[in-house]
């Protein structure tokens, strides 16, 4: 009987996390959060956050049962809250409603709860559970998850470069390396990030548009790295108000001044050059929990050589560049030894045609 239990707790777990990715891209800074509801042994309600700031999954389930909820076990892949934000705590209405159980995969990391949504359940009476499907949860939110435990942004890198490393020719020429298969997937990969960033040669030389694909995805907040301002307006990136971009003492101040004027953030910081350690303070100030780093170079040096990288999305193209001038794919100092080289783990190849995707996170 007691392996039966537990076969539908992870029935029901996995279902939670079904749910909760519905989510993606419109929750962050909150995570993606998935619930059903289960009275002898079957689903009686679903429900999922939809959207930062709106219902949180348990809610919307209590809200689409078609029956009592008394009495039954609620399932959720991550602890339930328990204090006021934009919403009301989620332990209130579970413990108002009668469920008599809860089931969850993980504690939640954000200090107002980290346990304190179970000790507060358990007090009401009600039987709690965790522990379960903890990888794959941690997994489904890792941005939440290292926002609030590494207390910075997650940090994706993502490049096509050809076989041999290279992201363009030795005269900047890049489109396109990889095919329209998988240049589609890596605009799908935007939207499940709350901004995007690359640096002020990308959007000169290839004037990017930098949105995720699609009327179901949100566009991620548009970042530039500028320290000099060499940028102009005109670009594609400029759209839309949706641009920080980030500068220096050095910058040119009439450009600064026009592109204020013009309804642009422009975030001047100290010294000559920008630091990655410096950005992800920026960004974790304005309650950015990820950022999406797309290039060039220089770019992903940046955060490569200071080791503030969490994942990775590398494509290759099966193609050869050569040439000693061509462009490789990460700039920065790099490492004297290999021993001190940025090493990744769980590497998972996808094929779209023949481009190969091989995405990784940071050992």
């Amino acid at each position: 009987m007691e392996n039966k239990n537990l076969s539908n707790d992870i029935k029901f777990l996995k279902e939670t996390i079904r749910l909760a990715k519905n989510g993606s891209g419109w929750t962050s800074p909150n995570p993606m959060v998935g619930c059903v509801i289960v009275k002898k042994d079957k689903i009686i309600s679903r429900g999922y956050h939809k959207k930062y700031g709106g219902l949180h999954a348990e809610i919307e389930a209590f809200n689409n049962a078609k029956e009592s909820v008394e009495g039954g076990t609620l399932y959720v892949n991550l602890e339930p809250c328990c204090y006021y934000g934009k919403t009301p705590p989620c332990t209130d209405a579970i413990i108002k409603s009668g469920i008599k159980k809860v089931v969850c995969c993980t504690l939640d990391p954000n200090k107002k709860v980290a346990g304190k949504g179970i000790k507060k359940l358990k007090k009401a009476g009600i039987k709690v559970e965790y522990g379960f499907l903890q990888e794959e949860a941690k997994e489904l939110n890792e941005v939440f998850f290292t926002f609030h435990q590494k207390k910075r942004p997650f940090v994706a890198l993502k490049f096509a470069s050809s076989f041999d490393g290279k992201i363009a020719t030795a005269n900047g020429d890049s489109k396109w390396i990889t095919n329209d298969v998988a240049r589609k997937f890596a605009r799908q990969l935007r939207g499940e990030y709350q901004a995007i960033l690359v640096g002020a040669n990308t959007i000169i030389k290839d004037n990017p548009h930098l949105g995720a694909d699609g009327k179901k995805q949100k566009d991620p907040l548009r970042i530039i790295l500028d320290a000099k301002l060499k940028i102009s307006l005109g670009r594609q990136i400029f759209r839309d108000k949706n641009v920080l971009i980030l500068t220096t003492s050095q910058c040119d101040k009439i450009k600064k001044e026009k592109f204020i004027k013009e309804g642009f953030e422009v975030c001047e910081l100290l010294g000559r050059k920008i630091s990655a350690k410096t950005i992800l303070q920026v960004l974790k100030d304005r309650n950015i929990s990820s950022v999406f780093v797309e290039g060039g170079s220089e770019a992903l040096g940046t955060f490569v050589d200071e080791k503030l990288v969490d994942r990775v999305f590398v494509f290759h193209s099966p193609i050869f560049v050569g040439g000693v001038r061509s462009i490789g794919a990460v700039g920065g100092k790099g490492v004297k030894y290999i021993k001190d080289a940025l090493r990744f783990k769980k590497p998972k190849i996808t094929m779209f045609e023949d481009n190969i995707l091989i995405s990784a996170v940071v050992k």
